[in-house]
């Protein structure tokens, strides 16, 4: 990347952010009982800061997401953001989804706008606002289509620059390079990686991609299934000026290979246990 954080960025940084304490959901299964999907999940996304949550399909990381951004509720514990509980969805917090979720028949203009026409913005601080962000997000050229006219790389572009519009504080982004082929998900992740840098937004990404998690990430939590909750905080020490020689570093394959063990060989050990 080109540019260091600058002192705004790093001060953000040292503030409390988005905040997950003893978190529990269990669901009713019919006359089954109740089901714990996670238990006692403690996470801590500081402002300013990229941090992924890994682990097997089932382990709750999709549900995690959904109560930080407000979709569902907790049945214990607490989320907050700089001190204030989480009761629901808010304009403090952006979602991005594996599907593009973007409206068909409205251009990337007006996609991009449509949150901010919700919230009642004046038209000229809207248009001020969505030619930023077409900007940011390197969509400028593409203002005019629709999304059938983009690419799937593209189309996440555009929701992701939807997502920052209202200016959140969190932006949530549940297996958003997911559905994308190698090479263009190498190119969101510099991508996310870029806007990251510009907007100093906090972001928590959750992927079954570990490789994407510890390229992207300053903190990787792991979650272990049955039910869910935190095996491991992982933080990375390569700083937030990364670039694609940091694959090379043995460091990198030594926490891929650590945090893909985790996700396997202890899984199998409880299984067994069970």
């Amino acid at each position: 990347m080109d540019a260091q954080p600058d002192l705004a960025v790093v001060e953000a940084m040292n503030t409390t952010g988005l905040v997950v304490r003893n978190l529990v959901k269990t669901y009713r299964i019919g006359r089954r009982g109740t089901v714990t999907a996670l238990d006692g999940i403690d996470l801590d996304v500081p402002n300013g800061s990229l941090v992924s949550i890994v682990g097997v399909s089932g382990c709750g990381k999709s549900t995690l997401l959904a109560i930080a951004g407000g979709l569902e509720t907790a049945t214990s514990g607490t989320v907050e953001i700089d001190g204030a509980r989480i009761v629901g969805p808010g304009p403090d917090r952006g979602m991005v989804f594996q599907s593009y979720s973007l409206y068909p028949w409205k251009t990337v203009r007006e996609n991009v706008a449509f949150g901010l026409e919700c919230a009642g913005w004046p038209r000229a601080e809207r248009d001020d606002r969505v030619a930023e962000l077409l900007g940011v997000t390197g969509l400028s050229s593409f203002a005019s289509l629709l999304p059938r006219e983009l690419s799937g790389g593209m189309r996440q572009r555009v929701a992701i620059a939807r997502a920052l519009a209202p200016g959140p504080d969190v932006l949530l982004l549940d297996e958003p390079f997911g559905a994308l082929d190698a090479q263009t998900k190498r190119a969101m992740q510099e991508f996310l990686l870029s806007v990251w840098h510009r907007t100093a937004t906090t972001i928590l990404l959750v992927t079954h991609d570990v490789e994407e998690a510890v390229y992207l990430s300053q903190r990787v939590y792991v979650l272990a299934a049955r039910p869910g909750r935190v095996r491991s905080a992982i933080d990375l020490p390569f700083g937030r000026d990364r670039g694609p020689l940091v694959r090379r570093d043995p460091r990198f394959l030594d926490l891929r290979d650590e945090i893909e063990d985790l996700l396997t060989t202890p899984a199998l050990a409880e299984e067994v246990a069970s």
